[in-house]
């Protein structure tokens, strides 16, 4: 009997055509799911009858109680090799195999400077106007050249945006809580002596930490009121990094420039979500990963992890 894949959140309906699946033809049947499924009823439902499950990212968790109700699957597919919302202990107990891909951060690095550059530029509010017949030029742009970026997070995401920064002329200083001057002189950033000083003194700030109990939470009210009025602040990393409140409220009451995010409290974002309708926020629905190489990559080795399973020898294990 042929066994089933299911491959979630394949919005785009790309996960069949970035990879080379047929060498699994004659062994499994693959089924994309291109719309997001909410709620563990509704999952445990729709993936009762798969022996596989290829998960995108940390979009759908799978805790001990989803995983009790899915007696039939015995392997679970995370894309990049860490996952926060797989209950791992479960997994075993019940006879998962968990393994992952690798995962390049480039994506995520060359999406954070079109986020930055796009608040700065005004690029989307000059865009519309000129399609829609609005008014010629009505934005004045940041610069960037001679102005200070602050990372939250040096690592080797945050490192490769600190390079592009240096190479726009800007001032590059980075804070986090593990953060060494010898990382920092080694990437050719200044060192931040507090995360407060790096708000206080930052025109653009970028975050590029893992989320985690120390960083949770990290930027709630107190320090996004740290920030100058004129200041930009983006998100790609994690939502929970910052509190979205205080953000939505410090957007509203224009207390800082502007705010640009790709990871939201809930994805996909429900269509009445606070955060589709705020101010001075540029916000995309978490594109930070999704290129062409990321999703070959991504599938491409979903497609050997299920066939080196089906030889009795995973790779990849997780965590």
């Amino acid at each position: 009997m042929r066994l089933r894949c299911a491959v979630l959140d394949d919005f785009q309906n790309a996960a069949t055509s970035a990879a080379d699946w047929s060498p699994l033809a004659g062994d499994v049947e693959v089924v994309p799911f291109t719309t997001h499924i909410t709620g563990e009823d509704a999952l445990a439902d729709a993936l009762a009858t798969f022996d596989i499950v290829v998960t995108l990212r940390e979009r759908v968790p799978f805790p001990a109680s989803l995983l009790a109700r899915l007696p039939r699957l015995k392997l679970l597919i995370a894309s990049g090799m860490r996952n926060s919302v797989i209950d791992y202990a479960a997994a075993e107990a019940h006879g998962v195999a968990v393994c992952g891909t690798a995962s390049s951060s480039t994506p995520p690095v060359e999406l954070t400077w079109a986020l930055l550059l796009g608040l700065a530029r005004g690029i989307v509010e000059e865009n519309n106007a000129l399609r829609s017949g609005g008014p010629w030029q009505s934005t004045v742009g940041a610069d960037l050249h001679g102005h200070r970026l602050g990372l939250l997070g040096l690592g080797k995401i945050g490192s490769r945006v600190a390079q592009v920064g240096l190479a726009f002329g800007m001032e590059v200083t980075a804070w986090s809580q593990n953060l060494t001057k010898e990382r920092a002189d080694e990437v050719g950033v200044h060192l931040a002596a507090t995360k407060e000083e790096l708000l206080a003194e930052s025109d653009f700030v970028s975050v590029h930490l893992a989320l985690g109990d120390h960083t949770r939470g990290l930027l709630g009210p107190a320090e996004l009121a740290l920030l100058k009025p004129t200041a930009y602040l983006v998100n790609t990393s994690r939502a929970a990094i910052v509190d979205q409140d205080a953000l939505l409220t410090a957007l509203h009451e224009g207390r800082i420039a502007g705010a640009a995010v790709d990871v939201f409290d809930t994805e996909p974002l429900p269509a009445d979500h606070p955060m589709r309708t705020a101010p001075r926020l540029l916000a995309t629905p978490h594109l930070g990963y999704v290129s062409r190489a990321n999703y070959a990559t991504y599938y491409g080795q979903a497609v050997e992890d299920i066939q080196a399973f089906l030889a009795g020898s995973p790779v990849r294990r997780l965590p």
